[in-house]
């Protein structure tokens, strides 16, 4: 069938004729000419018999053609098939033709009669066609590229287009042919560089519906559909993310949770990645990453959001509606999701396939970074020109989208993990059968034992204790561990922990870092021994920190053991002296400590924080993101700040008048001043608190120093991690000119630092007390 649209432009639709299989070959090199005319306009052809039924032959067009010349080839070959037509129709007249055949003249006067009306309407189309080219050519010729401020990058896309726009096939899919219409046509409908053009058919704005009600997100009570693809991990857990659940469902009875639609895209298991860590777990490598995303899926599944999973990038592209081509070109449809978990393996996926959508929809990612993205790295440009940049960074995402495994930097989210939480029989149970003598080694891995310097603690601790290890090996090759050392091989996950609970010792050897290990053995009554690193190790003095991008001076193989949990349970020694060593060995024989988790490692605990973070981190139109904030020449009035009663620190003032709607709430704000060679992480944390990047914006104001009695000479905003800060040698102040830019990590000798504090709940330092 061949229409003509709106524009002139010819369609043909479907050809489909039946036949019953003839042998008279004229009809059928008639037929197949008609067919043959059909597949040149660029349709595709098939033909094919199933058993006996009658052959079926299509033909379909699915694009537009404005060829006149082939508009032309087509009347002409219609017209000498109309006379072969006739031919056949006399031969019938006149007897020549006897037999079978002589029935079937009458399909073929039908066949020639809808030929002839094709003929009339290609005629007809091929006049129209005439007039509407000279219209669309003059059309054309008025495609000029507007010079308009409001579009300045205009003129220099059209540019880029002229040259490039054959150089990914997604602009073809959109309609670009390499004219000036089409390019600007692109530039305005798809991307938004180039005003609207005003000949074309542009609707009236409609007011949109309000969209529909939000569907509630409800606790689920049931982790089949789960089990699918989590397999034994989360079947492990079921039982205590189900009562989590129920717990947090009760806290939060009555309160409105609207459903999220959550993408989960677990970049580095995909085949474009590379998945190289699939194979060294199964050897005994890292399994931190593996078990960190299964409590992930499993916390979104049961605070009921909905969500898609996916490995491939086959996948991610289909979810997230990526036209063909190299990824130059914006999505077809606004993202469908409200959120999207990922790493950095699929950061860079979605960089790459989104085109300009990536800019778009940025802030909706949430990147899973186990040790953390400071805004030093995170920011392109100050990156590139202080040297901060490395492989990692330079996404300039807001530094709270990056989620770590451990709360070790305050400008990232903690996301966190879990372990299993005992209850008090089973924690009675491991206290009675625990063996005083026995020490577990951290680290699967056969290269832990490689690094010389062991041996003189290694006989220390052999004197006192057996030592165990969980080393993988291969049966033709045995790892290369002292001949004193019980070595199991690589164990199951159910059989580590009954090797834990009877241990009294879990040991580290420096390596690996922050781990979820130290705290199951902490849970399941271990007490953990690590080194103190001295000087601490960091991309400065390290090779496994360098080309990270954060500046983090590592004290100990597992910060967060020595800072938030400490003695009985955690014991952080200097491995090179022999007398400390020794005492620490003989004091964790005698002491008693019972089973330990701390509460933001349970199930209930990682539900509460997951829930926060979705509840607040995003609104109605999460881009910008939450923490947009405001350039200095926007800066609010008057400081909402006032001296504490002791005059030592500054808080939110009652009289301020105004409380903004912020996250957390301010009145948990305190604001203390650095000494030299701090961070602010280090300077709230000696007051008891933590640092809150969030606040920097009410401290960033020039009669903030005046509040604390400092003194400025000068004042000036300049691009620099470490502002707001003041140089008290010199009384130069400095307030901040990139927001992005704010940042709890970082110190000088120079500099004393203004520091946002705040208040976090007992046992979740992620939520401040009044935060839920």
């Amino acid at each position: 069938m061949i229409t003509v649209n709106a524009d002139g432009k010819i369609m043909v639709r479907r050809c489909l004729v039946t036949l019953r299989p003839f042998r008279i070959f004229v009809l059928g090199i008639g037929f197949f000419t008609l067919c043959f005319l059909m597949t040149s306009l660029g349709g595709q052809f098939s033909a094919k018999r199933l058993g006996d039924s009658p052959f079926t032959i299509r033909t379909e067009v699915m694009g537009a053609l404005e060829s006149r010349g082939v508009l032309r080839r087509m009347s002409d070959m219609l017209e000498m098939l109309m006379k072969r037509m006739d031919i056949l129709a006399r031969l019938e007249n006149t007897g020549s033709v006897r037999g079978p055949a002589a029935g079937l003249m009458e399909r073929i006067q039908a066949i020639a009669q809808n030929v002839s009306d094709i003929a009339v309407k290609v005629d007809q189309i091929l006049r129209n066609s005439l007039l509407n080219g000279k219209g669309m050519e003059g059309r054309r010729d008025q495609c000029e590229v507007p010079r308009d401020p409001k579009y300045p990058d205009c003129a220099g896309k059209v540019e880029w287009m002229r040259a490039r726009w054959t150089s990914d096939p997604c602009y073809a899919f959109f309609g670009v042919d390499g004219t000036e219409c089409s390019f600007l046509i692109y530039l305005s409908e798809v991307e938004w560089f180039c005003p609207p053009l005003p000949w074309r058919n542009h609707t009236a704005a409609v007011p949109s519906p309000p969209p529909p009600p939000r569907a509630q997100a409800a606790f689920r009570r049931d982790l089949a559909r789960l089990l699918d693809f989590m397999k034994k991990r989360i079947r492990h857990l079921a039982q205590q993310w189900l009562r989590a659940a129920r717990r947090l469902e009760q806290r939060l009875a009555g309160r409105q949770r609207d459903q999220k639609h959550i993408l989960v895209h677990i970049g580095f298991l995909t085949e474009e990645s590379g998945d190289v860590f699939s194979p060294r777990v199964l050897k005994g490598g890292p399994l931190g990453e593996m078990v960190q995303w299964a409590d992930i899926l499993a916390a979104l599944f049961m605070l009921g959001h909905s969500l898609r999973v996916t490995v491939s990038l086959k996948e991610l592209q289909s979810h997230l509606g990526v036209p063909p081509g190299r990824g130059n070109c914006p999505l077809t449809s606004p993202l469908p999701f409200d959120l999207i978990y990922t790493d950095y393996h699929g950061l860079q996926q979605m960089k790459q396939h989104m085109g300009l959508s990536f800019k778009k929809y940025r802030c909706r990612v949430r990147v899973i970074d186990t040790f953390g993205t400071e805004p030093a790295y995170n920011h392109e440009e100050y990156a590139t020109l202080r040297g901060y940049r490395t492989n990692w960074g330079y996404w300039n995402l807001q530094p709270s989208q990056f989620m770590t495994m451990f709360p070790h930097t305050p400008d990232n989210s903690f996301m966190g993990f879990v372990s299993e939480e005992l209850n008090q029989t089973e924690k009675q149970l491991i206290k009675a059968n625990k063996v005083s003598s026995m020490a577990v080694v951290y680290g699967k891995e056969a290269s832990i034992w490689k690094v010389g310097g062991k041996e003189k603690f290694l006989a220390i601790l052999n004197k006192y204790m057996e030592i165990h290890g969980t080393v993988y090996y291969e049966t033709q090759r045995p790892p290369e561990v002292p001949a004193f050392v019980k070595n199991h091989g690589l164990l199951p996950q159910h059989e580590f922990q009954q090797l834990l609970r009877k241990a009294k010792l879990f040991i580290g050897f420096g390596f690996p870092y922050e781990g979820p290990a130290p705290l199951e053995a902490i849970a399941n009554g271990c007490v953990f021994l690590q080194a103190r690193f001295n000087p601490p190790h960091s991309s400065l003095n390290h090779e496994f920190f360098r080309g990270k991008p954060t500046s983090r001076e590592v004290s100990s193989q597992h910060p967060y053991a020595e800072d938030f949990i400490g003695k009985p349970h955690v014991w952080t020694v200097d491995y090179n002296n022999s007398e400390e060593f020794e005492a620490a060995i003989k004091t964790i024989m005698r002491t008693q400590v019972d089973p330990y988790l701390p509460y933001e490692y349970t199930c209930e605990g990682m539900l509460e924080r997951i829930h926060a973070y979705i509840q607040h981190q995003v609104g109605e139109n999460p881009c910008p993101p939450w923490g947009a904030i405001s350039t200095p020449a926007m800066q609010s009035p008057p400081s909402p700040l006032a001296l504490s009663p002791n005059s030592t620190h500054l808080v939110w003032s009652p009289r301020a008048g105004w409380a903004p709607q912020a996250w957390p709430p301010v009145a948990s704000l305190q604001v203390w001043v650095s000494e030299p060679q701090h961070t602010c992480t280090e300077t709230c944390r000696r007051h008891g608190l933590v640092c809150e990047p969030t606040f920097f914006r009410f401290l960033n104001k020039e009669e903030v120093f005046l509040q604390l009695s400092i003194v400025c000479d000068s004042t000036e905003y300049e691009m620099n991690h470490l502002y707001p800060a003041v140089a008290e040698n010199v009384r130069e102040c400095y307030l901040q000119k990139e927001p992005l830019l704010f940042s709890c990590a970082g110190h000088h000798a120079k500099y004393r630092r203004l520091c946002p504090c705040r208040d976090f709940r007992q046992g979740q330092v992620a939520l401040c007390r009044d935060c839920l």
